[in-house]
Order: structure tokens, then C-alpha cells, then sequence
């Protein structure tokens, strides 16, 4: 699996201090989201696609939600490397109704009717959290499988790395998630869900990993032979 690399760690409560400062900072971030939101709703709308122009506006309905403002510098950074945002709503389907519900329609519309695998996990005291858990990789997976290569090509910084942001972004979400009352009203720290996270990356990136460090190999090798050719000149 590559290893996560790109963009610095951050850690929940970022900016999060009761400042004016702190506050203005956190409304700068916000406004940037949305604007990079909306550029991508502006974009994804001269498509003429209807469902699509719904999913970027589910991304603002997220970022205008006050429980997630440590959210908002990730997901712009995602839309700014042009991340499909789709694959942001399934990220955040795990926390969020609306994001779930259209990451769902979504992958039925793309699979003509195709309905998502039923979980099966075995009988624990945390068998429904971790049914959740199955069912929000089985979509990440399922949405990444519609187009693993225009994905991960905006995801990755090079054959061997994927840019961090997406695995902060996945981290904080997980944190969300096990805070809640389905993920067992537990408080699990960033760093101790770091690996985690990882893991559940990889599974969901494996299965596509070698087509798209193919391209990048192959892209890498013209840029070399374009600049060998112009030193030559």
C-alpha cells in the first residue's frame, strides 16, 4: 500500500480556542470552503448534471453545519486537488444523514439498481458499530470503483504516496463517528485512530492501486524525456 504523505497532521480543535482571533480565523476557513465548493458546483452544473450539482451542494450543507468547522481546510483542500466530491460525501457518510443518503442514490443510480451488500459481522457488544463500519468502507469502495482512476490520480502526490489531507479528513470523521451514539458515545483520540485509519485506507485504495501507479509511472517518464530533450537542445 503507498504510504500517506503530502499535507502536515492536524489535530481535533484546531483554531478552536474562544479568541476573536481564533473566530475570525475559523469564519476565513469557512468562507474558503464554500467558496471552493461553489466553484465545484459551478463546474460540475455546466455538466448539465443534475445529481452532480447535488452532490457538491451537500458539501455546503455539511460545511455550514457548526459541529464540523475543523472540517472545513480539508474539504477544501480535497475540492482544491479537484477530488471528485462524491468520494468527499463518502467519506462523511459515515457522520452525516444527507451525505449518506445521497452517497446511497448515487451508487444505485451508477449501478443501474445495484444494491449494496448486506452486512454480515459476527454477534459482539459492538456488532451494530462495527456493521456501520463495514457498510461506510463497502460505499467508499463501491463510489471509488465507479472511477478509481480519476480519483486516486487527484488523490495521489506521486506513485508511492497519497496526499495526508484525505487521511485527516477520514481521521477526524472516524473521531465524529465513535463520539456518537452509534459508534458507542466513545472518545478516541486522533493519534490513537491514526492507524486505524490507515488500514481502512488501504482497503478501500488497494484494490486500484496498481492501474493508477502505472500512469504515474508513465507520466513521470515523458516529463523526464521532455526535460532530457530540452537539456539536449
Amino acid at each position: 500500500m503507498s504510504e500517506f504523505g503530502g499535507a502536515e497532521i492536524f489535530t481535533p480543535g484546531e483554531g478552536g480556542s474562544g479568541a476573536p482571533e481564533a473566530l475570525s480565523e475559523q469564519a476565513k476557513q469557512r468562507f474558503a470552503a464554500a467558496g471552493a465548493a461553489m466553484k465545484a458546483i459551478q463546474r460540475e452544473e455546466k455538466k448539465s448534471k443534475k445529481r452532480d450539482a447535488r452532490v457538491a451542494k451537500t458539501i455546503i450543507q455539511f460545511l455550514n453545519d457548526d459541529r464540523y468547522t475543523h472540517f472545513f481546510v480539508l474539504i477544501s483542500r480535497l475540492v482544491a486537488r479537484d477530488c471528485p466530491s462524491i468520494f468527499i460525501l463518502a467519506i462523511l457518510s459515515l457522520i452525516h444523514e444527507e451525505c449518506l443518503s445521497v452517497v446511497t442514490e448515487y451508487i444505485k443510480e451508477s449501478t443501474e439498481g445495484k444494491e449494496m451488500p448486506e452486512t454480515q459481522v459476527a454477534k459482539s457488544e459492538h456488532a451494530e458499530t462495527n456493521a456501520l463500519l463495514v457498510d461506510w468502507i463497502t460505499r467508499m469502495q463501491m463510489v471509488l470503483s465507479l472511477d478509481p482512476q480519476n480519483i486516486l490520480m487527484t488523490l495521489m502526490v506521486d506513485e508511492k504516496n497519497i496526499d495526508g489531507t484525505v487521511l485527516q479528513l477520514t481521521t477526524f470523521t472516524l473521531e465524529e463517528f465513535f463520539k456518537s451514539k452509534a459508534g458507542g458515545s466513545r472518545i478516541i483520540t486522533f493519534e490513537k485512530l491514526h492507524p486505524l485509519t490507515a488500514s481502512i485506507l488501504q482497503t478501500v485504495f488497494e484494490p486500484f492501486l496498481d492501474v493508477v501507479e502505472k500512469r504515474l509511472l508513465e507520466e513521470r517518464a515523458q516529463t523526464e524525456n521532455v526535460l532530457s530533450e530540452d537539456e539536449d537542445q
